[in-house]
């Protein structure tokens, strides 16, 4: 998460360089009319795509030079390299319906399948839905190291015959790296070098040069690795939510991040490649979906019946900053495992911190000796970060260095320190992150406290001549930690853009994960860390939403003619809104709100019997988005549907969504709200549901009818929900009230189904 910070002032100072030396050239992504006039004049879509360039280009360039990529699937435009004065001639071309500067967006096991229950036992979930088999899951990320050992393809099934994928060839990568578990792999470059024509310092091809893409793809999908472990900690086997699921990776980030026209380039070959689910662990801040590059890619595969499974974004705690927003969507947010990784630091004045570390320690390390303890705070050099160049030798040679998180990468300060001959650390959290514990595989003994103990350690050192301490390092330690808990770098709703969506839709584990690992890399991925794994550590949005992509793959093995909506709903509403203590699940010391947990946490075992489903069909969405506002236009640039939104919502008059959750907001003195929702029965024949509701503080809920009597499997029926209001709203400033509660269908046989949506209440004074 902090080292994205330098790369992308490193991107911004190349941009401004380029944009005063010339005219410059701008990456910009053009959607045109799917059933433009023009079209019909040429005999492909790449032909009717370059003609634009043609046209509109006044300097002798080789117009194909100027086209990065054409867009068929995910949708009709093109993306290209354009100077200002050949953009606003391009914009009054016709079919030209609008375009955007492409955006740079950034990058957000052998324990994690256990603590979501799932097992390999005759009755359990993965035997159900035979562990994925027949699904094909497409992650969005840096790509692949084929010979990791989770992508053995021992056992698998043969590729499926939907498949139209290929392998392609690269830089250290050919057709022979796929097998029937990795069974394709593409790699997109246009819309980088566009911008960063330089050398690209990582290999040109499917190949990771990072591990983030290894460990997102081995998580979805891992096959299972027996003594699989990080340098000795968290041993057991590692397997992928759907480990007979098929991988096909696309590879659109690179070592500055991810690119718009690479992203959509990928999503629209992926649609045609034939994948199930898309797994895209990328994102960057809310944007209004009619500019959102993800949303108006996914909404075309949401209607090949593909579901997309998205990252919340690492920008929380903040209030409204979950990312991926849109309602066809699924937007995963962080939480906790209760594996615990204790190294403590024991103060020379008795005082014991609890902190957390991966670092390999044995009894010939310096990690148990006592040492003495500096901290460096020169403001003129940022030594309390431990930026390189920072820390002076004399003052901490042979010391136990402290370094405040923050502006870089916490194992590259470990490096800096083991650099300037410093031979221990300790991370210190700083009041951003509290007692946000993401561990490392240090490169010298360390350990992370959170800020609490930071403060304690700090006064320890300025009361002290000279303060002295020791870590002592305590290994793998499972089932003793209160969890899960909503993490705290985990995307906050509500929802910046279309705060009538609740989201995150749901929390997936996402801190500490332990997942597939280049073996070209040591497990920090530090160029300075000579030593190899398999297997590595990860935090982030990034690993939850590969584990709700896996959970996906499982459903529609089980189900496969569940649409993506009935897919999402099942994993919605079976999800946990207690810790596996039965209490309330956390967000740091209070009880979550439904805008860090969604509908709570990912239960896949659930999932696969839900019992009911809220789905929803595409023309549905295209409604939603009339009934927010949007225009004409700004609808038909995200669905393709050229609709009015005034007959439309003439004939839905009343309408909502079907959506498994319920956000309600009050402004302008409103005082009720109604809701409509149709479920529909994936259970038994002749089941009976009763409604329970948990009311929201400060409102009445009437449901009618309370009772669902369902004579047949696949029945629909409709229910109507009101929501009233008890409080007025303020009628000064813009401060929003908030307040939450439940709704749950529950089914008559001793409550075997429990079909449960959160309810979010948001008052507003306008």
């Amino acid at each position: 998460m902090e080292s994205n910070i330098l790369p992308f002032f490193l991107t911004f100072f190349l941009l401004i360089t380029i944009i005063h030396a010339q005219e410059s050239l701008g990456t910009y992504i053009v959607q045109l009319h799917p059933h433009g006039k023009t079209s019909t004049l040429f005999t492909s879509k790449h032909n009717w795509h370059l003609s634009f360039i043609q046209q509109t280009i006044s300097s002798e360039d080789d117009p194909s030079s100027r086209l990065l990529y054409s867009y068929r699937s995910a949708m009709d435009g093109f993306a290209a390299r354009l100077t200002e004065s050949e953009l606003k001639y391009l914009q009054n071309m016709p079919d030209v319906l609008s375009i955007k500067p492409d955006r740079l967006l950034q990058l957000q096991t052998t324990y994690s399948y256990k603590f979501l229950g799932l097992n390999p036992a005759r009755e359990n979930g993965w035997y159900q839905s035979g562990f994925g088999r027949g699904n094909i899951i497409g992650v969005l990320d840096t790509g692949v190291w084929p010979e990791s050992p989770s992508f053995n393809d021992q056992g698998m099934p043969p590729i499926p015959k939907k498949w139209k994928g290929i392998c392609q060839h690269g830089q250290a990568f050919n057709s022979s790296h796929c097998n029937r578990k990795l069974i394709g792999a593409r790699f997109f470059t246009k819309g980088h070098l566009a911008v960063s024509p330089s050398k690209i310092p990582e290999y040109l091809s499917p190949r990771d040069s990072s591990g983030h893409g290894t460990h997102t793809s081995s998580t979805a999908g891992g096959a299972p690795v027996t003594m699989a472990n990080v340098l000795g900690y968290a041993s057991g086997v590692a397997r992928g939510m759907a480990p007979g699921a098929h991988i096909a990776v696309y590879k659109v980030c690179w070592f500055n991040g991810c690119y718009n026209s690479d992203i959509m380039a990928a999503m629209d070959v992926a649609i045609r490649d034939g994948v199930d689910v898309l797994s895209l662990s990328l994102g960057g801040f809310p944007v209004p979906l009619f500019d959102d590059s993800i949303a108006i890619g996914s909404f075309r595969a949401m209607e090949h019946g593909i579901s997309v499974i998205c990252a919340a974004g690492n920008n929380g705690p903040t209030a409204m900053s979950v990312a991926n927003e849109a309602p066809w969507i699924a937007t995963i947010g962080a939480s906790t495992l209760d594996r615990k990784f204790p190294a403590l630091v024991r103060l020379a004045n008795g005082k014991i911190l609890y902190g957390e570390s991966m670092y390999p320690f044995d009894r010939r390390t310096r990690a148990g000796e006592e040492l003495e303890v500096v901290y460096l705070s020169n403001e003129d050099t940022e030594s309390q970060f431990c930026l390189r160049g920072s820390l002076p030798r004399e003052k901490v040679e042979g010391k136990m260095v402290v370094c405040d998180r923050g502006v870089n990468g916490r194992a590259e300060k470990g490096q800096v320190v083991k650099e300037a001959g410093g031979a221990a650390m300790i991370l210190a959290n700083t009041e951003l992150n509290l007692d946000e514990d993401s561990v490392d595989v240090h490169l010298l003994p360390a350990t992370l406290v959170g800020f609490d103990e930071s403060v304690i350690l700090k006064s320890y050192i300025n009361s002290t001549a000279k303060p002295l301490a020791r870590i002592q390092f305590g290994g793998t330690v499972i089932g003793r930690a209160r969890a899960p808990q909503v993490a705290r770098f985990s995307a906050r709703g509500p929802s910046y853009t279309n705060p009538s969506i609740l989201k995150p839709d749901v929390i997936a584990p996402g801190v500490n994960i332990i997942a597939a690992w280049p073996q070209n890399l040591g497990p920090t991925g530090l160029p300075e860390d000579s030593r190899r794994v398999n297997f590595s550590v990860m935090s982030g949005t990034s690993m939850s939403c590969p584990h709700v992509s896996g959970i996906a793959a499982l459903i529609r093995s089980a189900h496969p003619a569940w649409s993506p909506a009935a897919v999402k709903s099942a994993i919605m509403t079976t999800a946990e809104v207690t810790d596996h203590a039965g209490r309330p699940i956390l967000d740091e010391e209070k009880p979550a709100s439904v805008f860090a947990t969604g509908s709570g946490h990912v239960n896949p075992q659930r999932a696969l019997n839900p019992g009911l489903v809220y789905d929803i069909r595409p023309q549905d969405y295209v409604t939603h988005l009339c009934s927010l506002g949007y225009t004409m236009s700004e609808v038909f640039s995200i669905t393709h549907k050229n609709v009015s939104c005034h007959e439309m919502l003439k004939v839905n008059r009343g309408f909502s969504l079907n959506y498994p959750s319920f956000s309600v907001i009050f402004k302008d003195g409103m005082r009720r709200k109604m809701f409509s929702r149709r479920v529909t029965n994936v259970g038994g024949p002749n089941s009976i549901y009763s409604v329970e509701v948990m009311a929201p503080e400060g409102v009445k809920v009437i449901v009618k009818p309370k009772k669902l009597f369902f004579k047949k499997t696949n029945q629909s029926l409709s229910y109507r929900v009101w929501f009233l209001s008890r409080k007025r709203v303020k009628k000064i400033g813009d401060e929003m009230e908030f307040a939450q509660g439940y709704l749950t269908w529950l089914h008559s046989q001793k409550g075997s189904y429990r079909v449960r949506s959160p309810i979010a209440v948001t008052w507003k004074s306008k």
